[in-house]
């Protein structure tokens, strides 16, 4: 039997889907034996059947190898891919660091077509293997890792390209950089307008990275409030739920979305229980609206809205009130982060297949909470208060999932009006803006590095940030159908406007 070596995964698969014992060759019905190089798995049929399309059709041919005990793949598959296959298939996300080992698991993935581990293949690309993982997706036929490794390296193409260029062929350069970008987005807080009133300011805009400098995306809809409102992005598409008007607090029934390949701007219905100050995610065809206010009294309801069908229900509590909490999505995985002053911070994860809220982790800082959380790799990112409410000078801890460890980051981080808070993450690389400045940082092993400064946003106040693939040849104003009306609900473009406004613009 092949000695496994040089595989940073879990290799105990003596559980109940598959043993790896070259002398046991009795075992219950409903199993078989696998043969893969000089390896055999006794795996359960049903697991291969349920995950690999290669197998289940295989089970099904009526051939008379879909009947027997022993199977023998010859080619295409290596002992250690399928090892690599059999544990995602059994729930779990392993580490892949060795190169060898994955592009043994890219071919395995694409001869046994297994999608579950395509899927993660795609969810652990980052700026050490997308080089790697693009190439072999290409080589195997691996569309779906292809296009998502493309995109990464569209996206860091600035850290890799002497890499890239010195290493990949010229058709894959062209075809990654022939994708948009994800670009920086800001949004400022506003309640609902009237037409008449034509605030210039009332707008949504992007960050021009080459002139380091913000312009206009679009206007916001009259009717949509983005003052402690739900804000994020799905499938590239811009979520505003909820929100607020007047001095009481009242919350706005219904929600828009924004096409950026359309430009054009759709209502959507609202959450059942009417909330503000809420934590809204954006998670596999599904937006989630966790805790929040009404009435002035902080709730623990959570529901649930299905992009496809259109409609909200409602999942299980989230585990205690909470307003306004810090959130994170990585590697698929949900995380909320539910603070108890004034020293406790809580992450519970969020399952949707099981409706069910699991405590991932506690943090225990004397007079220190975290107030914002965001995801880098399998790392989670929490920034709390210094010593004695000091929130401009924060610090931050990182929760990597994968090991259950905590690390303190060395030194302060300055969060001048809360700039922090706006962090979003590309690749390697942070956003924060606020509006005297925008500050770009690098991820490094041992915190985050400023990388370059650039020119704030262009009007103060509270920013909602996010990231959004925009069409490369820039903001795309709706088109009018015949009667001169826009296909759906839209705005008219007043960037000239914007731009009179803010003359640094």
């Amino acid at each position: 039997m092949e000695v496994l070596e040089g595989l940073s995964v879990n290799q105990d698969i003596r559980a109940e889907n598959a043993t790896l014992d070259p002398e046991d060759k009795q075992h219950p019905a409903g199993w078989v034996r696998v043969r893969v190089e000089e390896s055999w798995f006794t795996v359960e049929r049903a697991l291969l059947g349920r995950y690999s399309d290669y197998f289940c059709a295989l089970f099904e041919s009526g051939m008379k190898e879909s009947h027997q005990d022993e199977l023998y793949l010859k080619g295409g598959v290596r002992a250690r891919g399928f090892l690599i296959a059999l544990s995602v298939c059994r729930g779990e996300s392993p580490t892949i660091s060795d190169p060898d080992v994955l592009m043994d698991a890219v071919e395995c993935a694409a001869f046994l077509q297994v999608g579950c581990l395509v899927q993660h293949l795609c969810d652990i690309i980052d700026s050490d293997n997308c080089l790697l993982l693009y190439y072999a997706a290409s080589v195997f036929g691996v569309q779906q890792l292809f296009h998502s490794a493309a995109l990464f390296l569209c996206d860091a193409f600035d850290d890799l390209k002497e890499v890239a260029e010195s290493t990949l062929p010229e058709d894959l350069l062209q075809y990654s950089q022939s994708l948009s970008p994800t670009t920086y987005i800001a949004i400022g807080t506003h309640s609902p307008s009237m037409e008449l009133l034509h605030d210039s300011f009332r707008v949504v805009c992007y960050l021009d990275e080459k002139e380091g400098e913000w312009k206009h995306l679009t206007n916001l809809p009259t009717l949509c409030s983005t003052s402690m409102a739900g804000v994020a992005v799905l499938d590239n598409r811009l979520y505003i739920v909820g929100g607020v008007y007047g001095y009481g607090k009242d919350t706005v029934d219904g929600s828009f979305c924004y096409n950026p390949d359309s430009g054009v701007w759709t209502a959507l219905p609202g959450p059942q229980q009417p909330r503000y100050d809420f934590t809204l995610l954006g998670h596999e065809g599904r937006l989630y609206a966790i805790g929040g206010e009404f009435q002035k009294r902080i709730i623990s309801t959570a529901e649930s809205y299905d992009i496809e069908k259109g409609e909200w229900t409602f999942i299980h509590h989230a585990p205690r009130p909470v307003a306004s909490a810090a959130c994170a999505i990585t590697r698929r995985r949900m995380f909320v982060c539910f603070w108890k002053p004034p020293d406790t911070t809580d992450i519970y994860e969020y399952v949707p297949a099981k409706d069910e809220w699991k405590l991932a982790t506690t943090m225990i800082k004397p007079q220190s909470y975290g107030h914002c959380m965001v995801a880098h790799r399998d790392n989670l990112y929490v920034m709390r208060n210094g010593p004695c409410d000091d929130f401009l000078r924060c610090l931050m801890d990182c929760y990597n999932i994968t090991t259950g460890q905590w690390t303190a980051l060395p030194g302060h981080y300055i969060n001048s009006k809360g700039a922090l808070f706006t962090a979003m993450i590309r690749g390697d690389t942070v956003f924060t803006v606020k509006h005297m400045l925008t500050l770009e940082y690098t991820i490094t092993g041992d915190g985050w590095k400023p990388r370059r400064q650039m020119k704030g946003f262009p009007k103060s106040g509270s920013l909602w940030t996010c990231l959004l693939r925009l069409p490369k040849t820039g903001p795309v104003i709706p088109q009018l159908d015949s009667e001169g009306k826009e296909d759906e609900m839209s705005l008219p473009d007043t960037s000239e406007g914007f731009v009179e406004a803010i003359p640094q613009l």
